[in-house]
């Protein structure tokens, strides 16, 4: 069961993977988009990225295989699988039930590293985009996680200080962000069946 303390005033969450259980289908984009490139698709280096800003992640992949991957390519052929999937999504009913509970309760907010037109969707596709009062992707001007801006812009959005709000996350590069914002950051996967992974 996961735990809300006392002190908390505003809770935080990631989108993929944490509310919506979309993380197979981001991974068969990415996929479809190595594919299409003819590029060794790396699932496990490519999902331990989850959660920073999707041209990060090909940044990284760069880094790593020492390629030369446009960023912006990749993320829209991702996309362009993406788009017909969507409103195929499934909540992540643990954590769906919490952002519900505290629904006009205290502030809630989003801060995704996918764009806009990934998470409204998916939000809606599920019913819950309503519940969200800021919701911050990687389409606002902010550091990207692990960097803890995007976190301490939302706190700044829905006016509670950093140390009173709690985030879900499901990702270590969130997880990070959260704890350098000065979060109290929670892990869900601690809450998960083991075949969501």
């Amino acid at each position: 069961m996961i735990i809300i303390p006392p002190q908390i005033k505003a809770l935080i969450f990631d989108c993929d993977g944490t509310l919506v259980d979309s993380m197979p289908m981001h991974m068969q984009a990415w996929q479809q988009a190595f594919s299409q490139v003819g590029i060794h698709y790396d699932r496990d280096l490519l999902f331990s990225f989850k959660g920073m800003k999707e041209t990060d992640v090909i940044a990284s992949y760069n880094r790593h295989y020492q390629s030369n991957l446009d960023p912006q390519e990749m993320v829209n052929i991702k996309h362009q699988f993406l788009y017909g999937k969507i409103s195929s999504v499934k909540p992540i009913k643990i954590v769906v039930d919490i952002a519900k509970a505290y629904y006009g309760k205290m502030p809630l907010a989003v801060v995704s590293g996918s764009p806009e037109k990934i998470v409204h969707p998916e939000l809606e596709a599920i019913g819950i985009l309503h519940l969200f009062e800021t919701i911050l992707t990687a389409d606002d001007p902010f550091k990207p996680k692990p960097a803890p801006d995007i976190f301490l812009e939302a706190a700044k959005r829905i006016n509670v200080k950093p140390a009173y709000c709690q985030v879900f996350e499901d990702g270590d590069p969130g997880l990070e962000s959260a704890r350098n914002a000065g979060m109290l950051a929670t892990d869900i996967r601690m809450y998960l069946n083991e075949d969501y992974l």
